[in-house]
């Protein structure tokens, strides 16, 4: 794995950039500091303790093993649309009401269960590179190498990887266009609701929005959202906190007649190819409970809604 040195990394060791930036394991950073090739700066061997320079070929010797596998993912088979796939990388559209990894409850009923399945007699382990709330649809991305995974991580980091999200709300923001700028942290007494705080609250983090309405009808809209970080429930939280609560979200506004979860879908992800750097775009067609939404609400021709909600 090669990471050309920029403005994120210059002037920073290389431990500082392994740990904090790319999020590195101490056990993964032991391996490669005691192998003989397993950190170098342009093709020479150097410690973890150099500084490094813009413009510098940082190279790091990551292989998958047969003992990395994810042994606590059940492989289940599971229907699960598979929007793109390649040996380094495999996109999927989520349906909603899938969480993305097991936990207490769900066992077997995950995208990471499908995937186990889908690759099983391989070296498979679950590396998603996004998250997405188990009623959130959409378009996930997962790496199927380390290599894969800590370039992706990387992207992510420098703002490479471009996420669009279609979200149909109870009520129209009073500006069509614009950017929701907070800070964010989990709600007292609360295991999952988030909510905006001020900068000097426990645990706030910053949280950017840019949105775009792109159409409105009846009092309601369907809204293009491009988070520019990545909190839990962000989006949700965003829309409710300007009085625009994304339709059937009964957390955070009401629940609907017409559809059973929150109106809130991943459509679009755009971002360099881990390994040979093309730009990629993966859409995930706007699933049939929120097209029937849509057209409760009086958008027909969703196709050309959708058209309008690209970068």
């Amino acid at each position: 794995m090669d990471i050309i040195i920029n403005n994120n990394y210059e002037g920073k060791l290389i431990r500082e950039v392994l740990k904090k930036d790319l999020g590195y394991s101490m056990n993964l950073i032991k391996k490669l500091k005691f192998s003989p090739d397993g950190i170098k700066v342009n093709g020479e061997w150097v410690t973890v303790r150099y500084v490094l320079k813009k413009g510098d070929v940082l190279s790091l010797a990551i292989e998958d093993k047969p003992d990395d596998v994810s042994p606590y993912i059940i492989p289940t088979e599971l229907p699960i649309e598979v929007l793109y796939e390649d040996e380094y990388l495999t996109a999927v559209n989520k349906p909603y009401n899938m969480p993305a990894h097991p936990s207490l409850g769900h066992k077997l009923d995950t995208v990471a269960n499908a995937l186990a399945y889908r690759y099983k007699g391989s070296t498979y382990v679950f590396r998603p590179v996004n998250r997405l709330d188990r009623d959130t649809s959409g378009c996930m991305l997962t790496a199927n190498t380390k290599d894969a995974s800590y370039k992706l991580y990387s992207s992510m980091v420098n703002g490479d990887i471009h996420k669009t999200y279609i979200a149909m709300l109870d009520k129209t923001p009073s500006q069509r266009e614009g950017v929701i700028e907070t800070y964010m942290h989990r709600r007292d007494n609360s295991i999952i609701e988030r909510e905006v705080c001020s900068p000097d609250a426990h645990d706030a983090k910053p949280a950017v929005t840019k949105y775009r309405v792109i159409c409105e009808k009846n009092g309601k809209c369907i809204a293009a959202a491009y988070p520019v970080t990545g909190r839990t429930h962000q989006i949700r939280v965003h829309f409710a906190s300007v009085g625009c609560p994304i339709i059937g979200d009964s957390l955070y506004g009401r629940e609907s007649n017409d559809i059973s979860r929150h109106a809130l879908h991943s459509w679009r992800t755009s971002f360099p190819h881990p390994i040979d750097g093309r730009e990629m775009k993966v859409t995930a067609p706007l699933p049939e409970d929120m097209v029937n939404l849509a057209r409760s609400i009086g958008f027909d021709d969703i196709n050309n809604i959708l058209n309008k909600a690209d970068i």
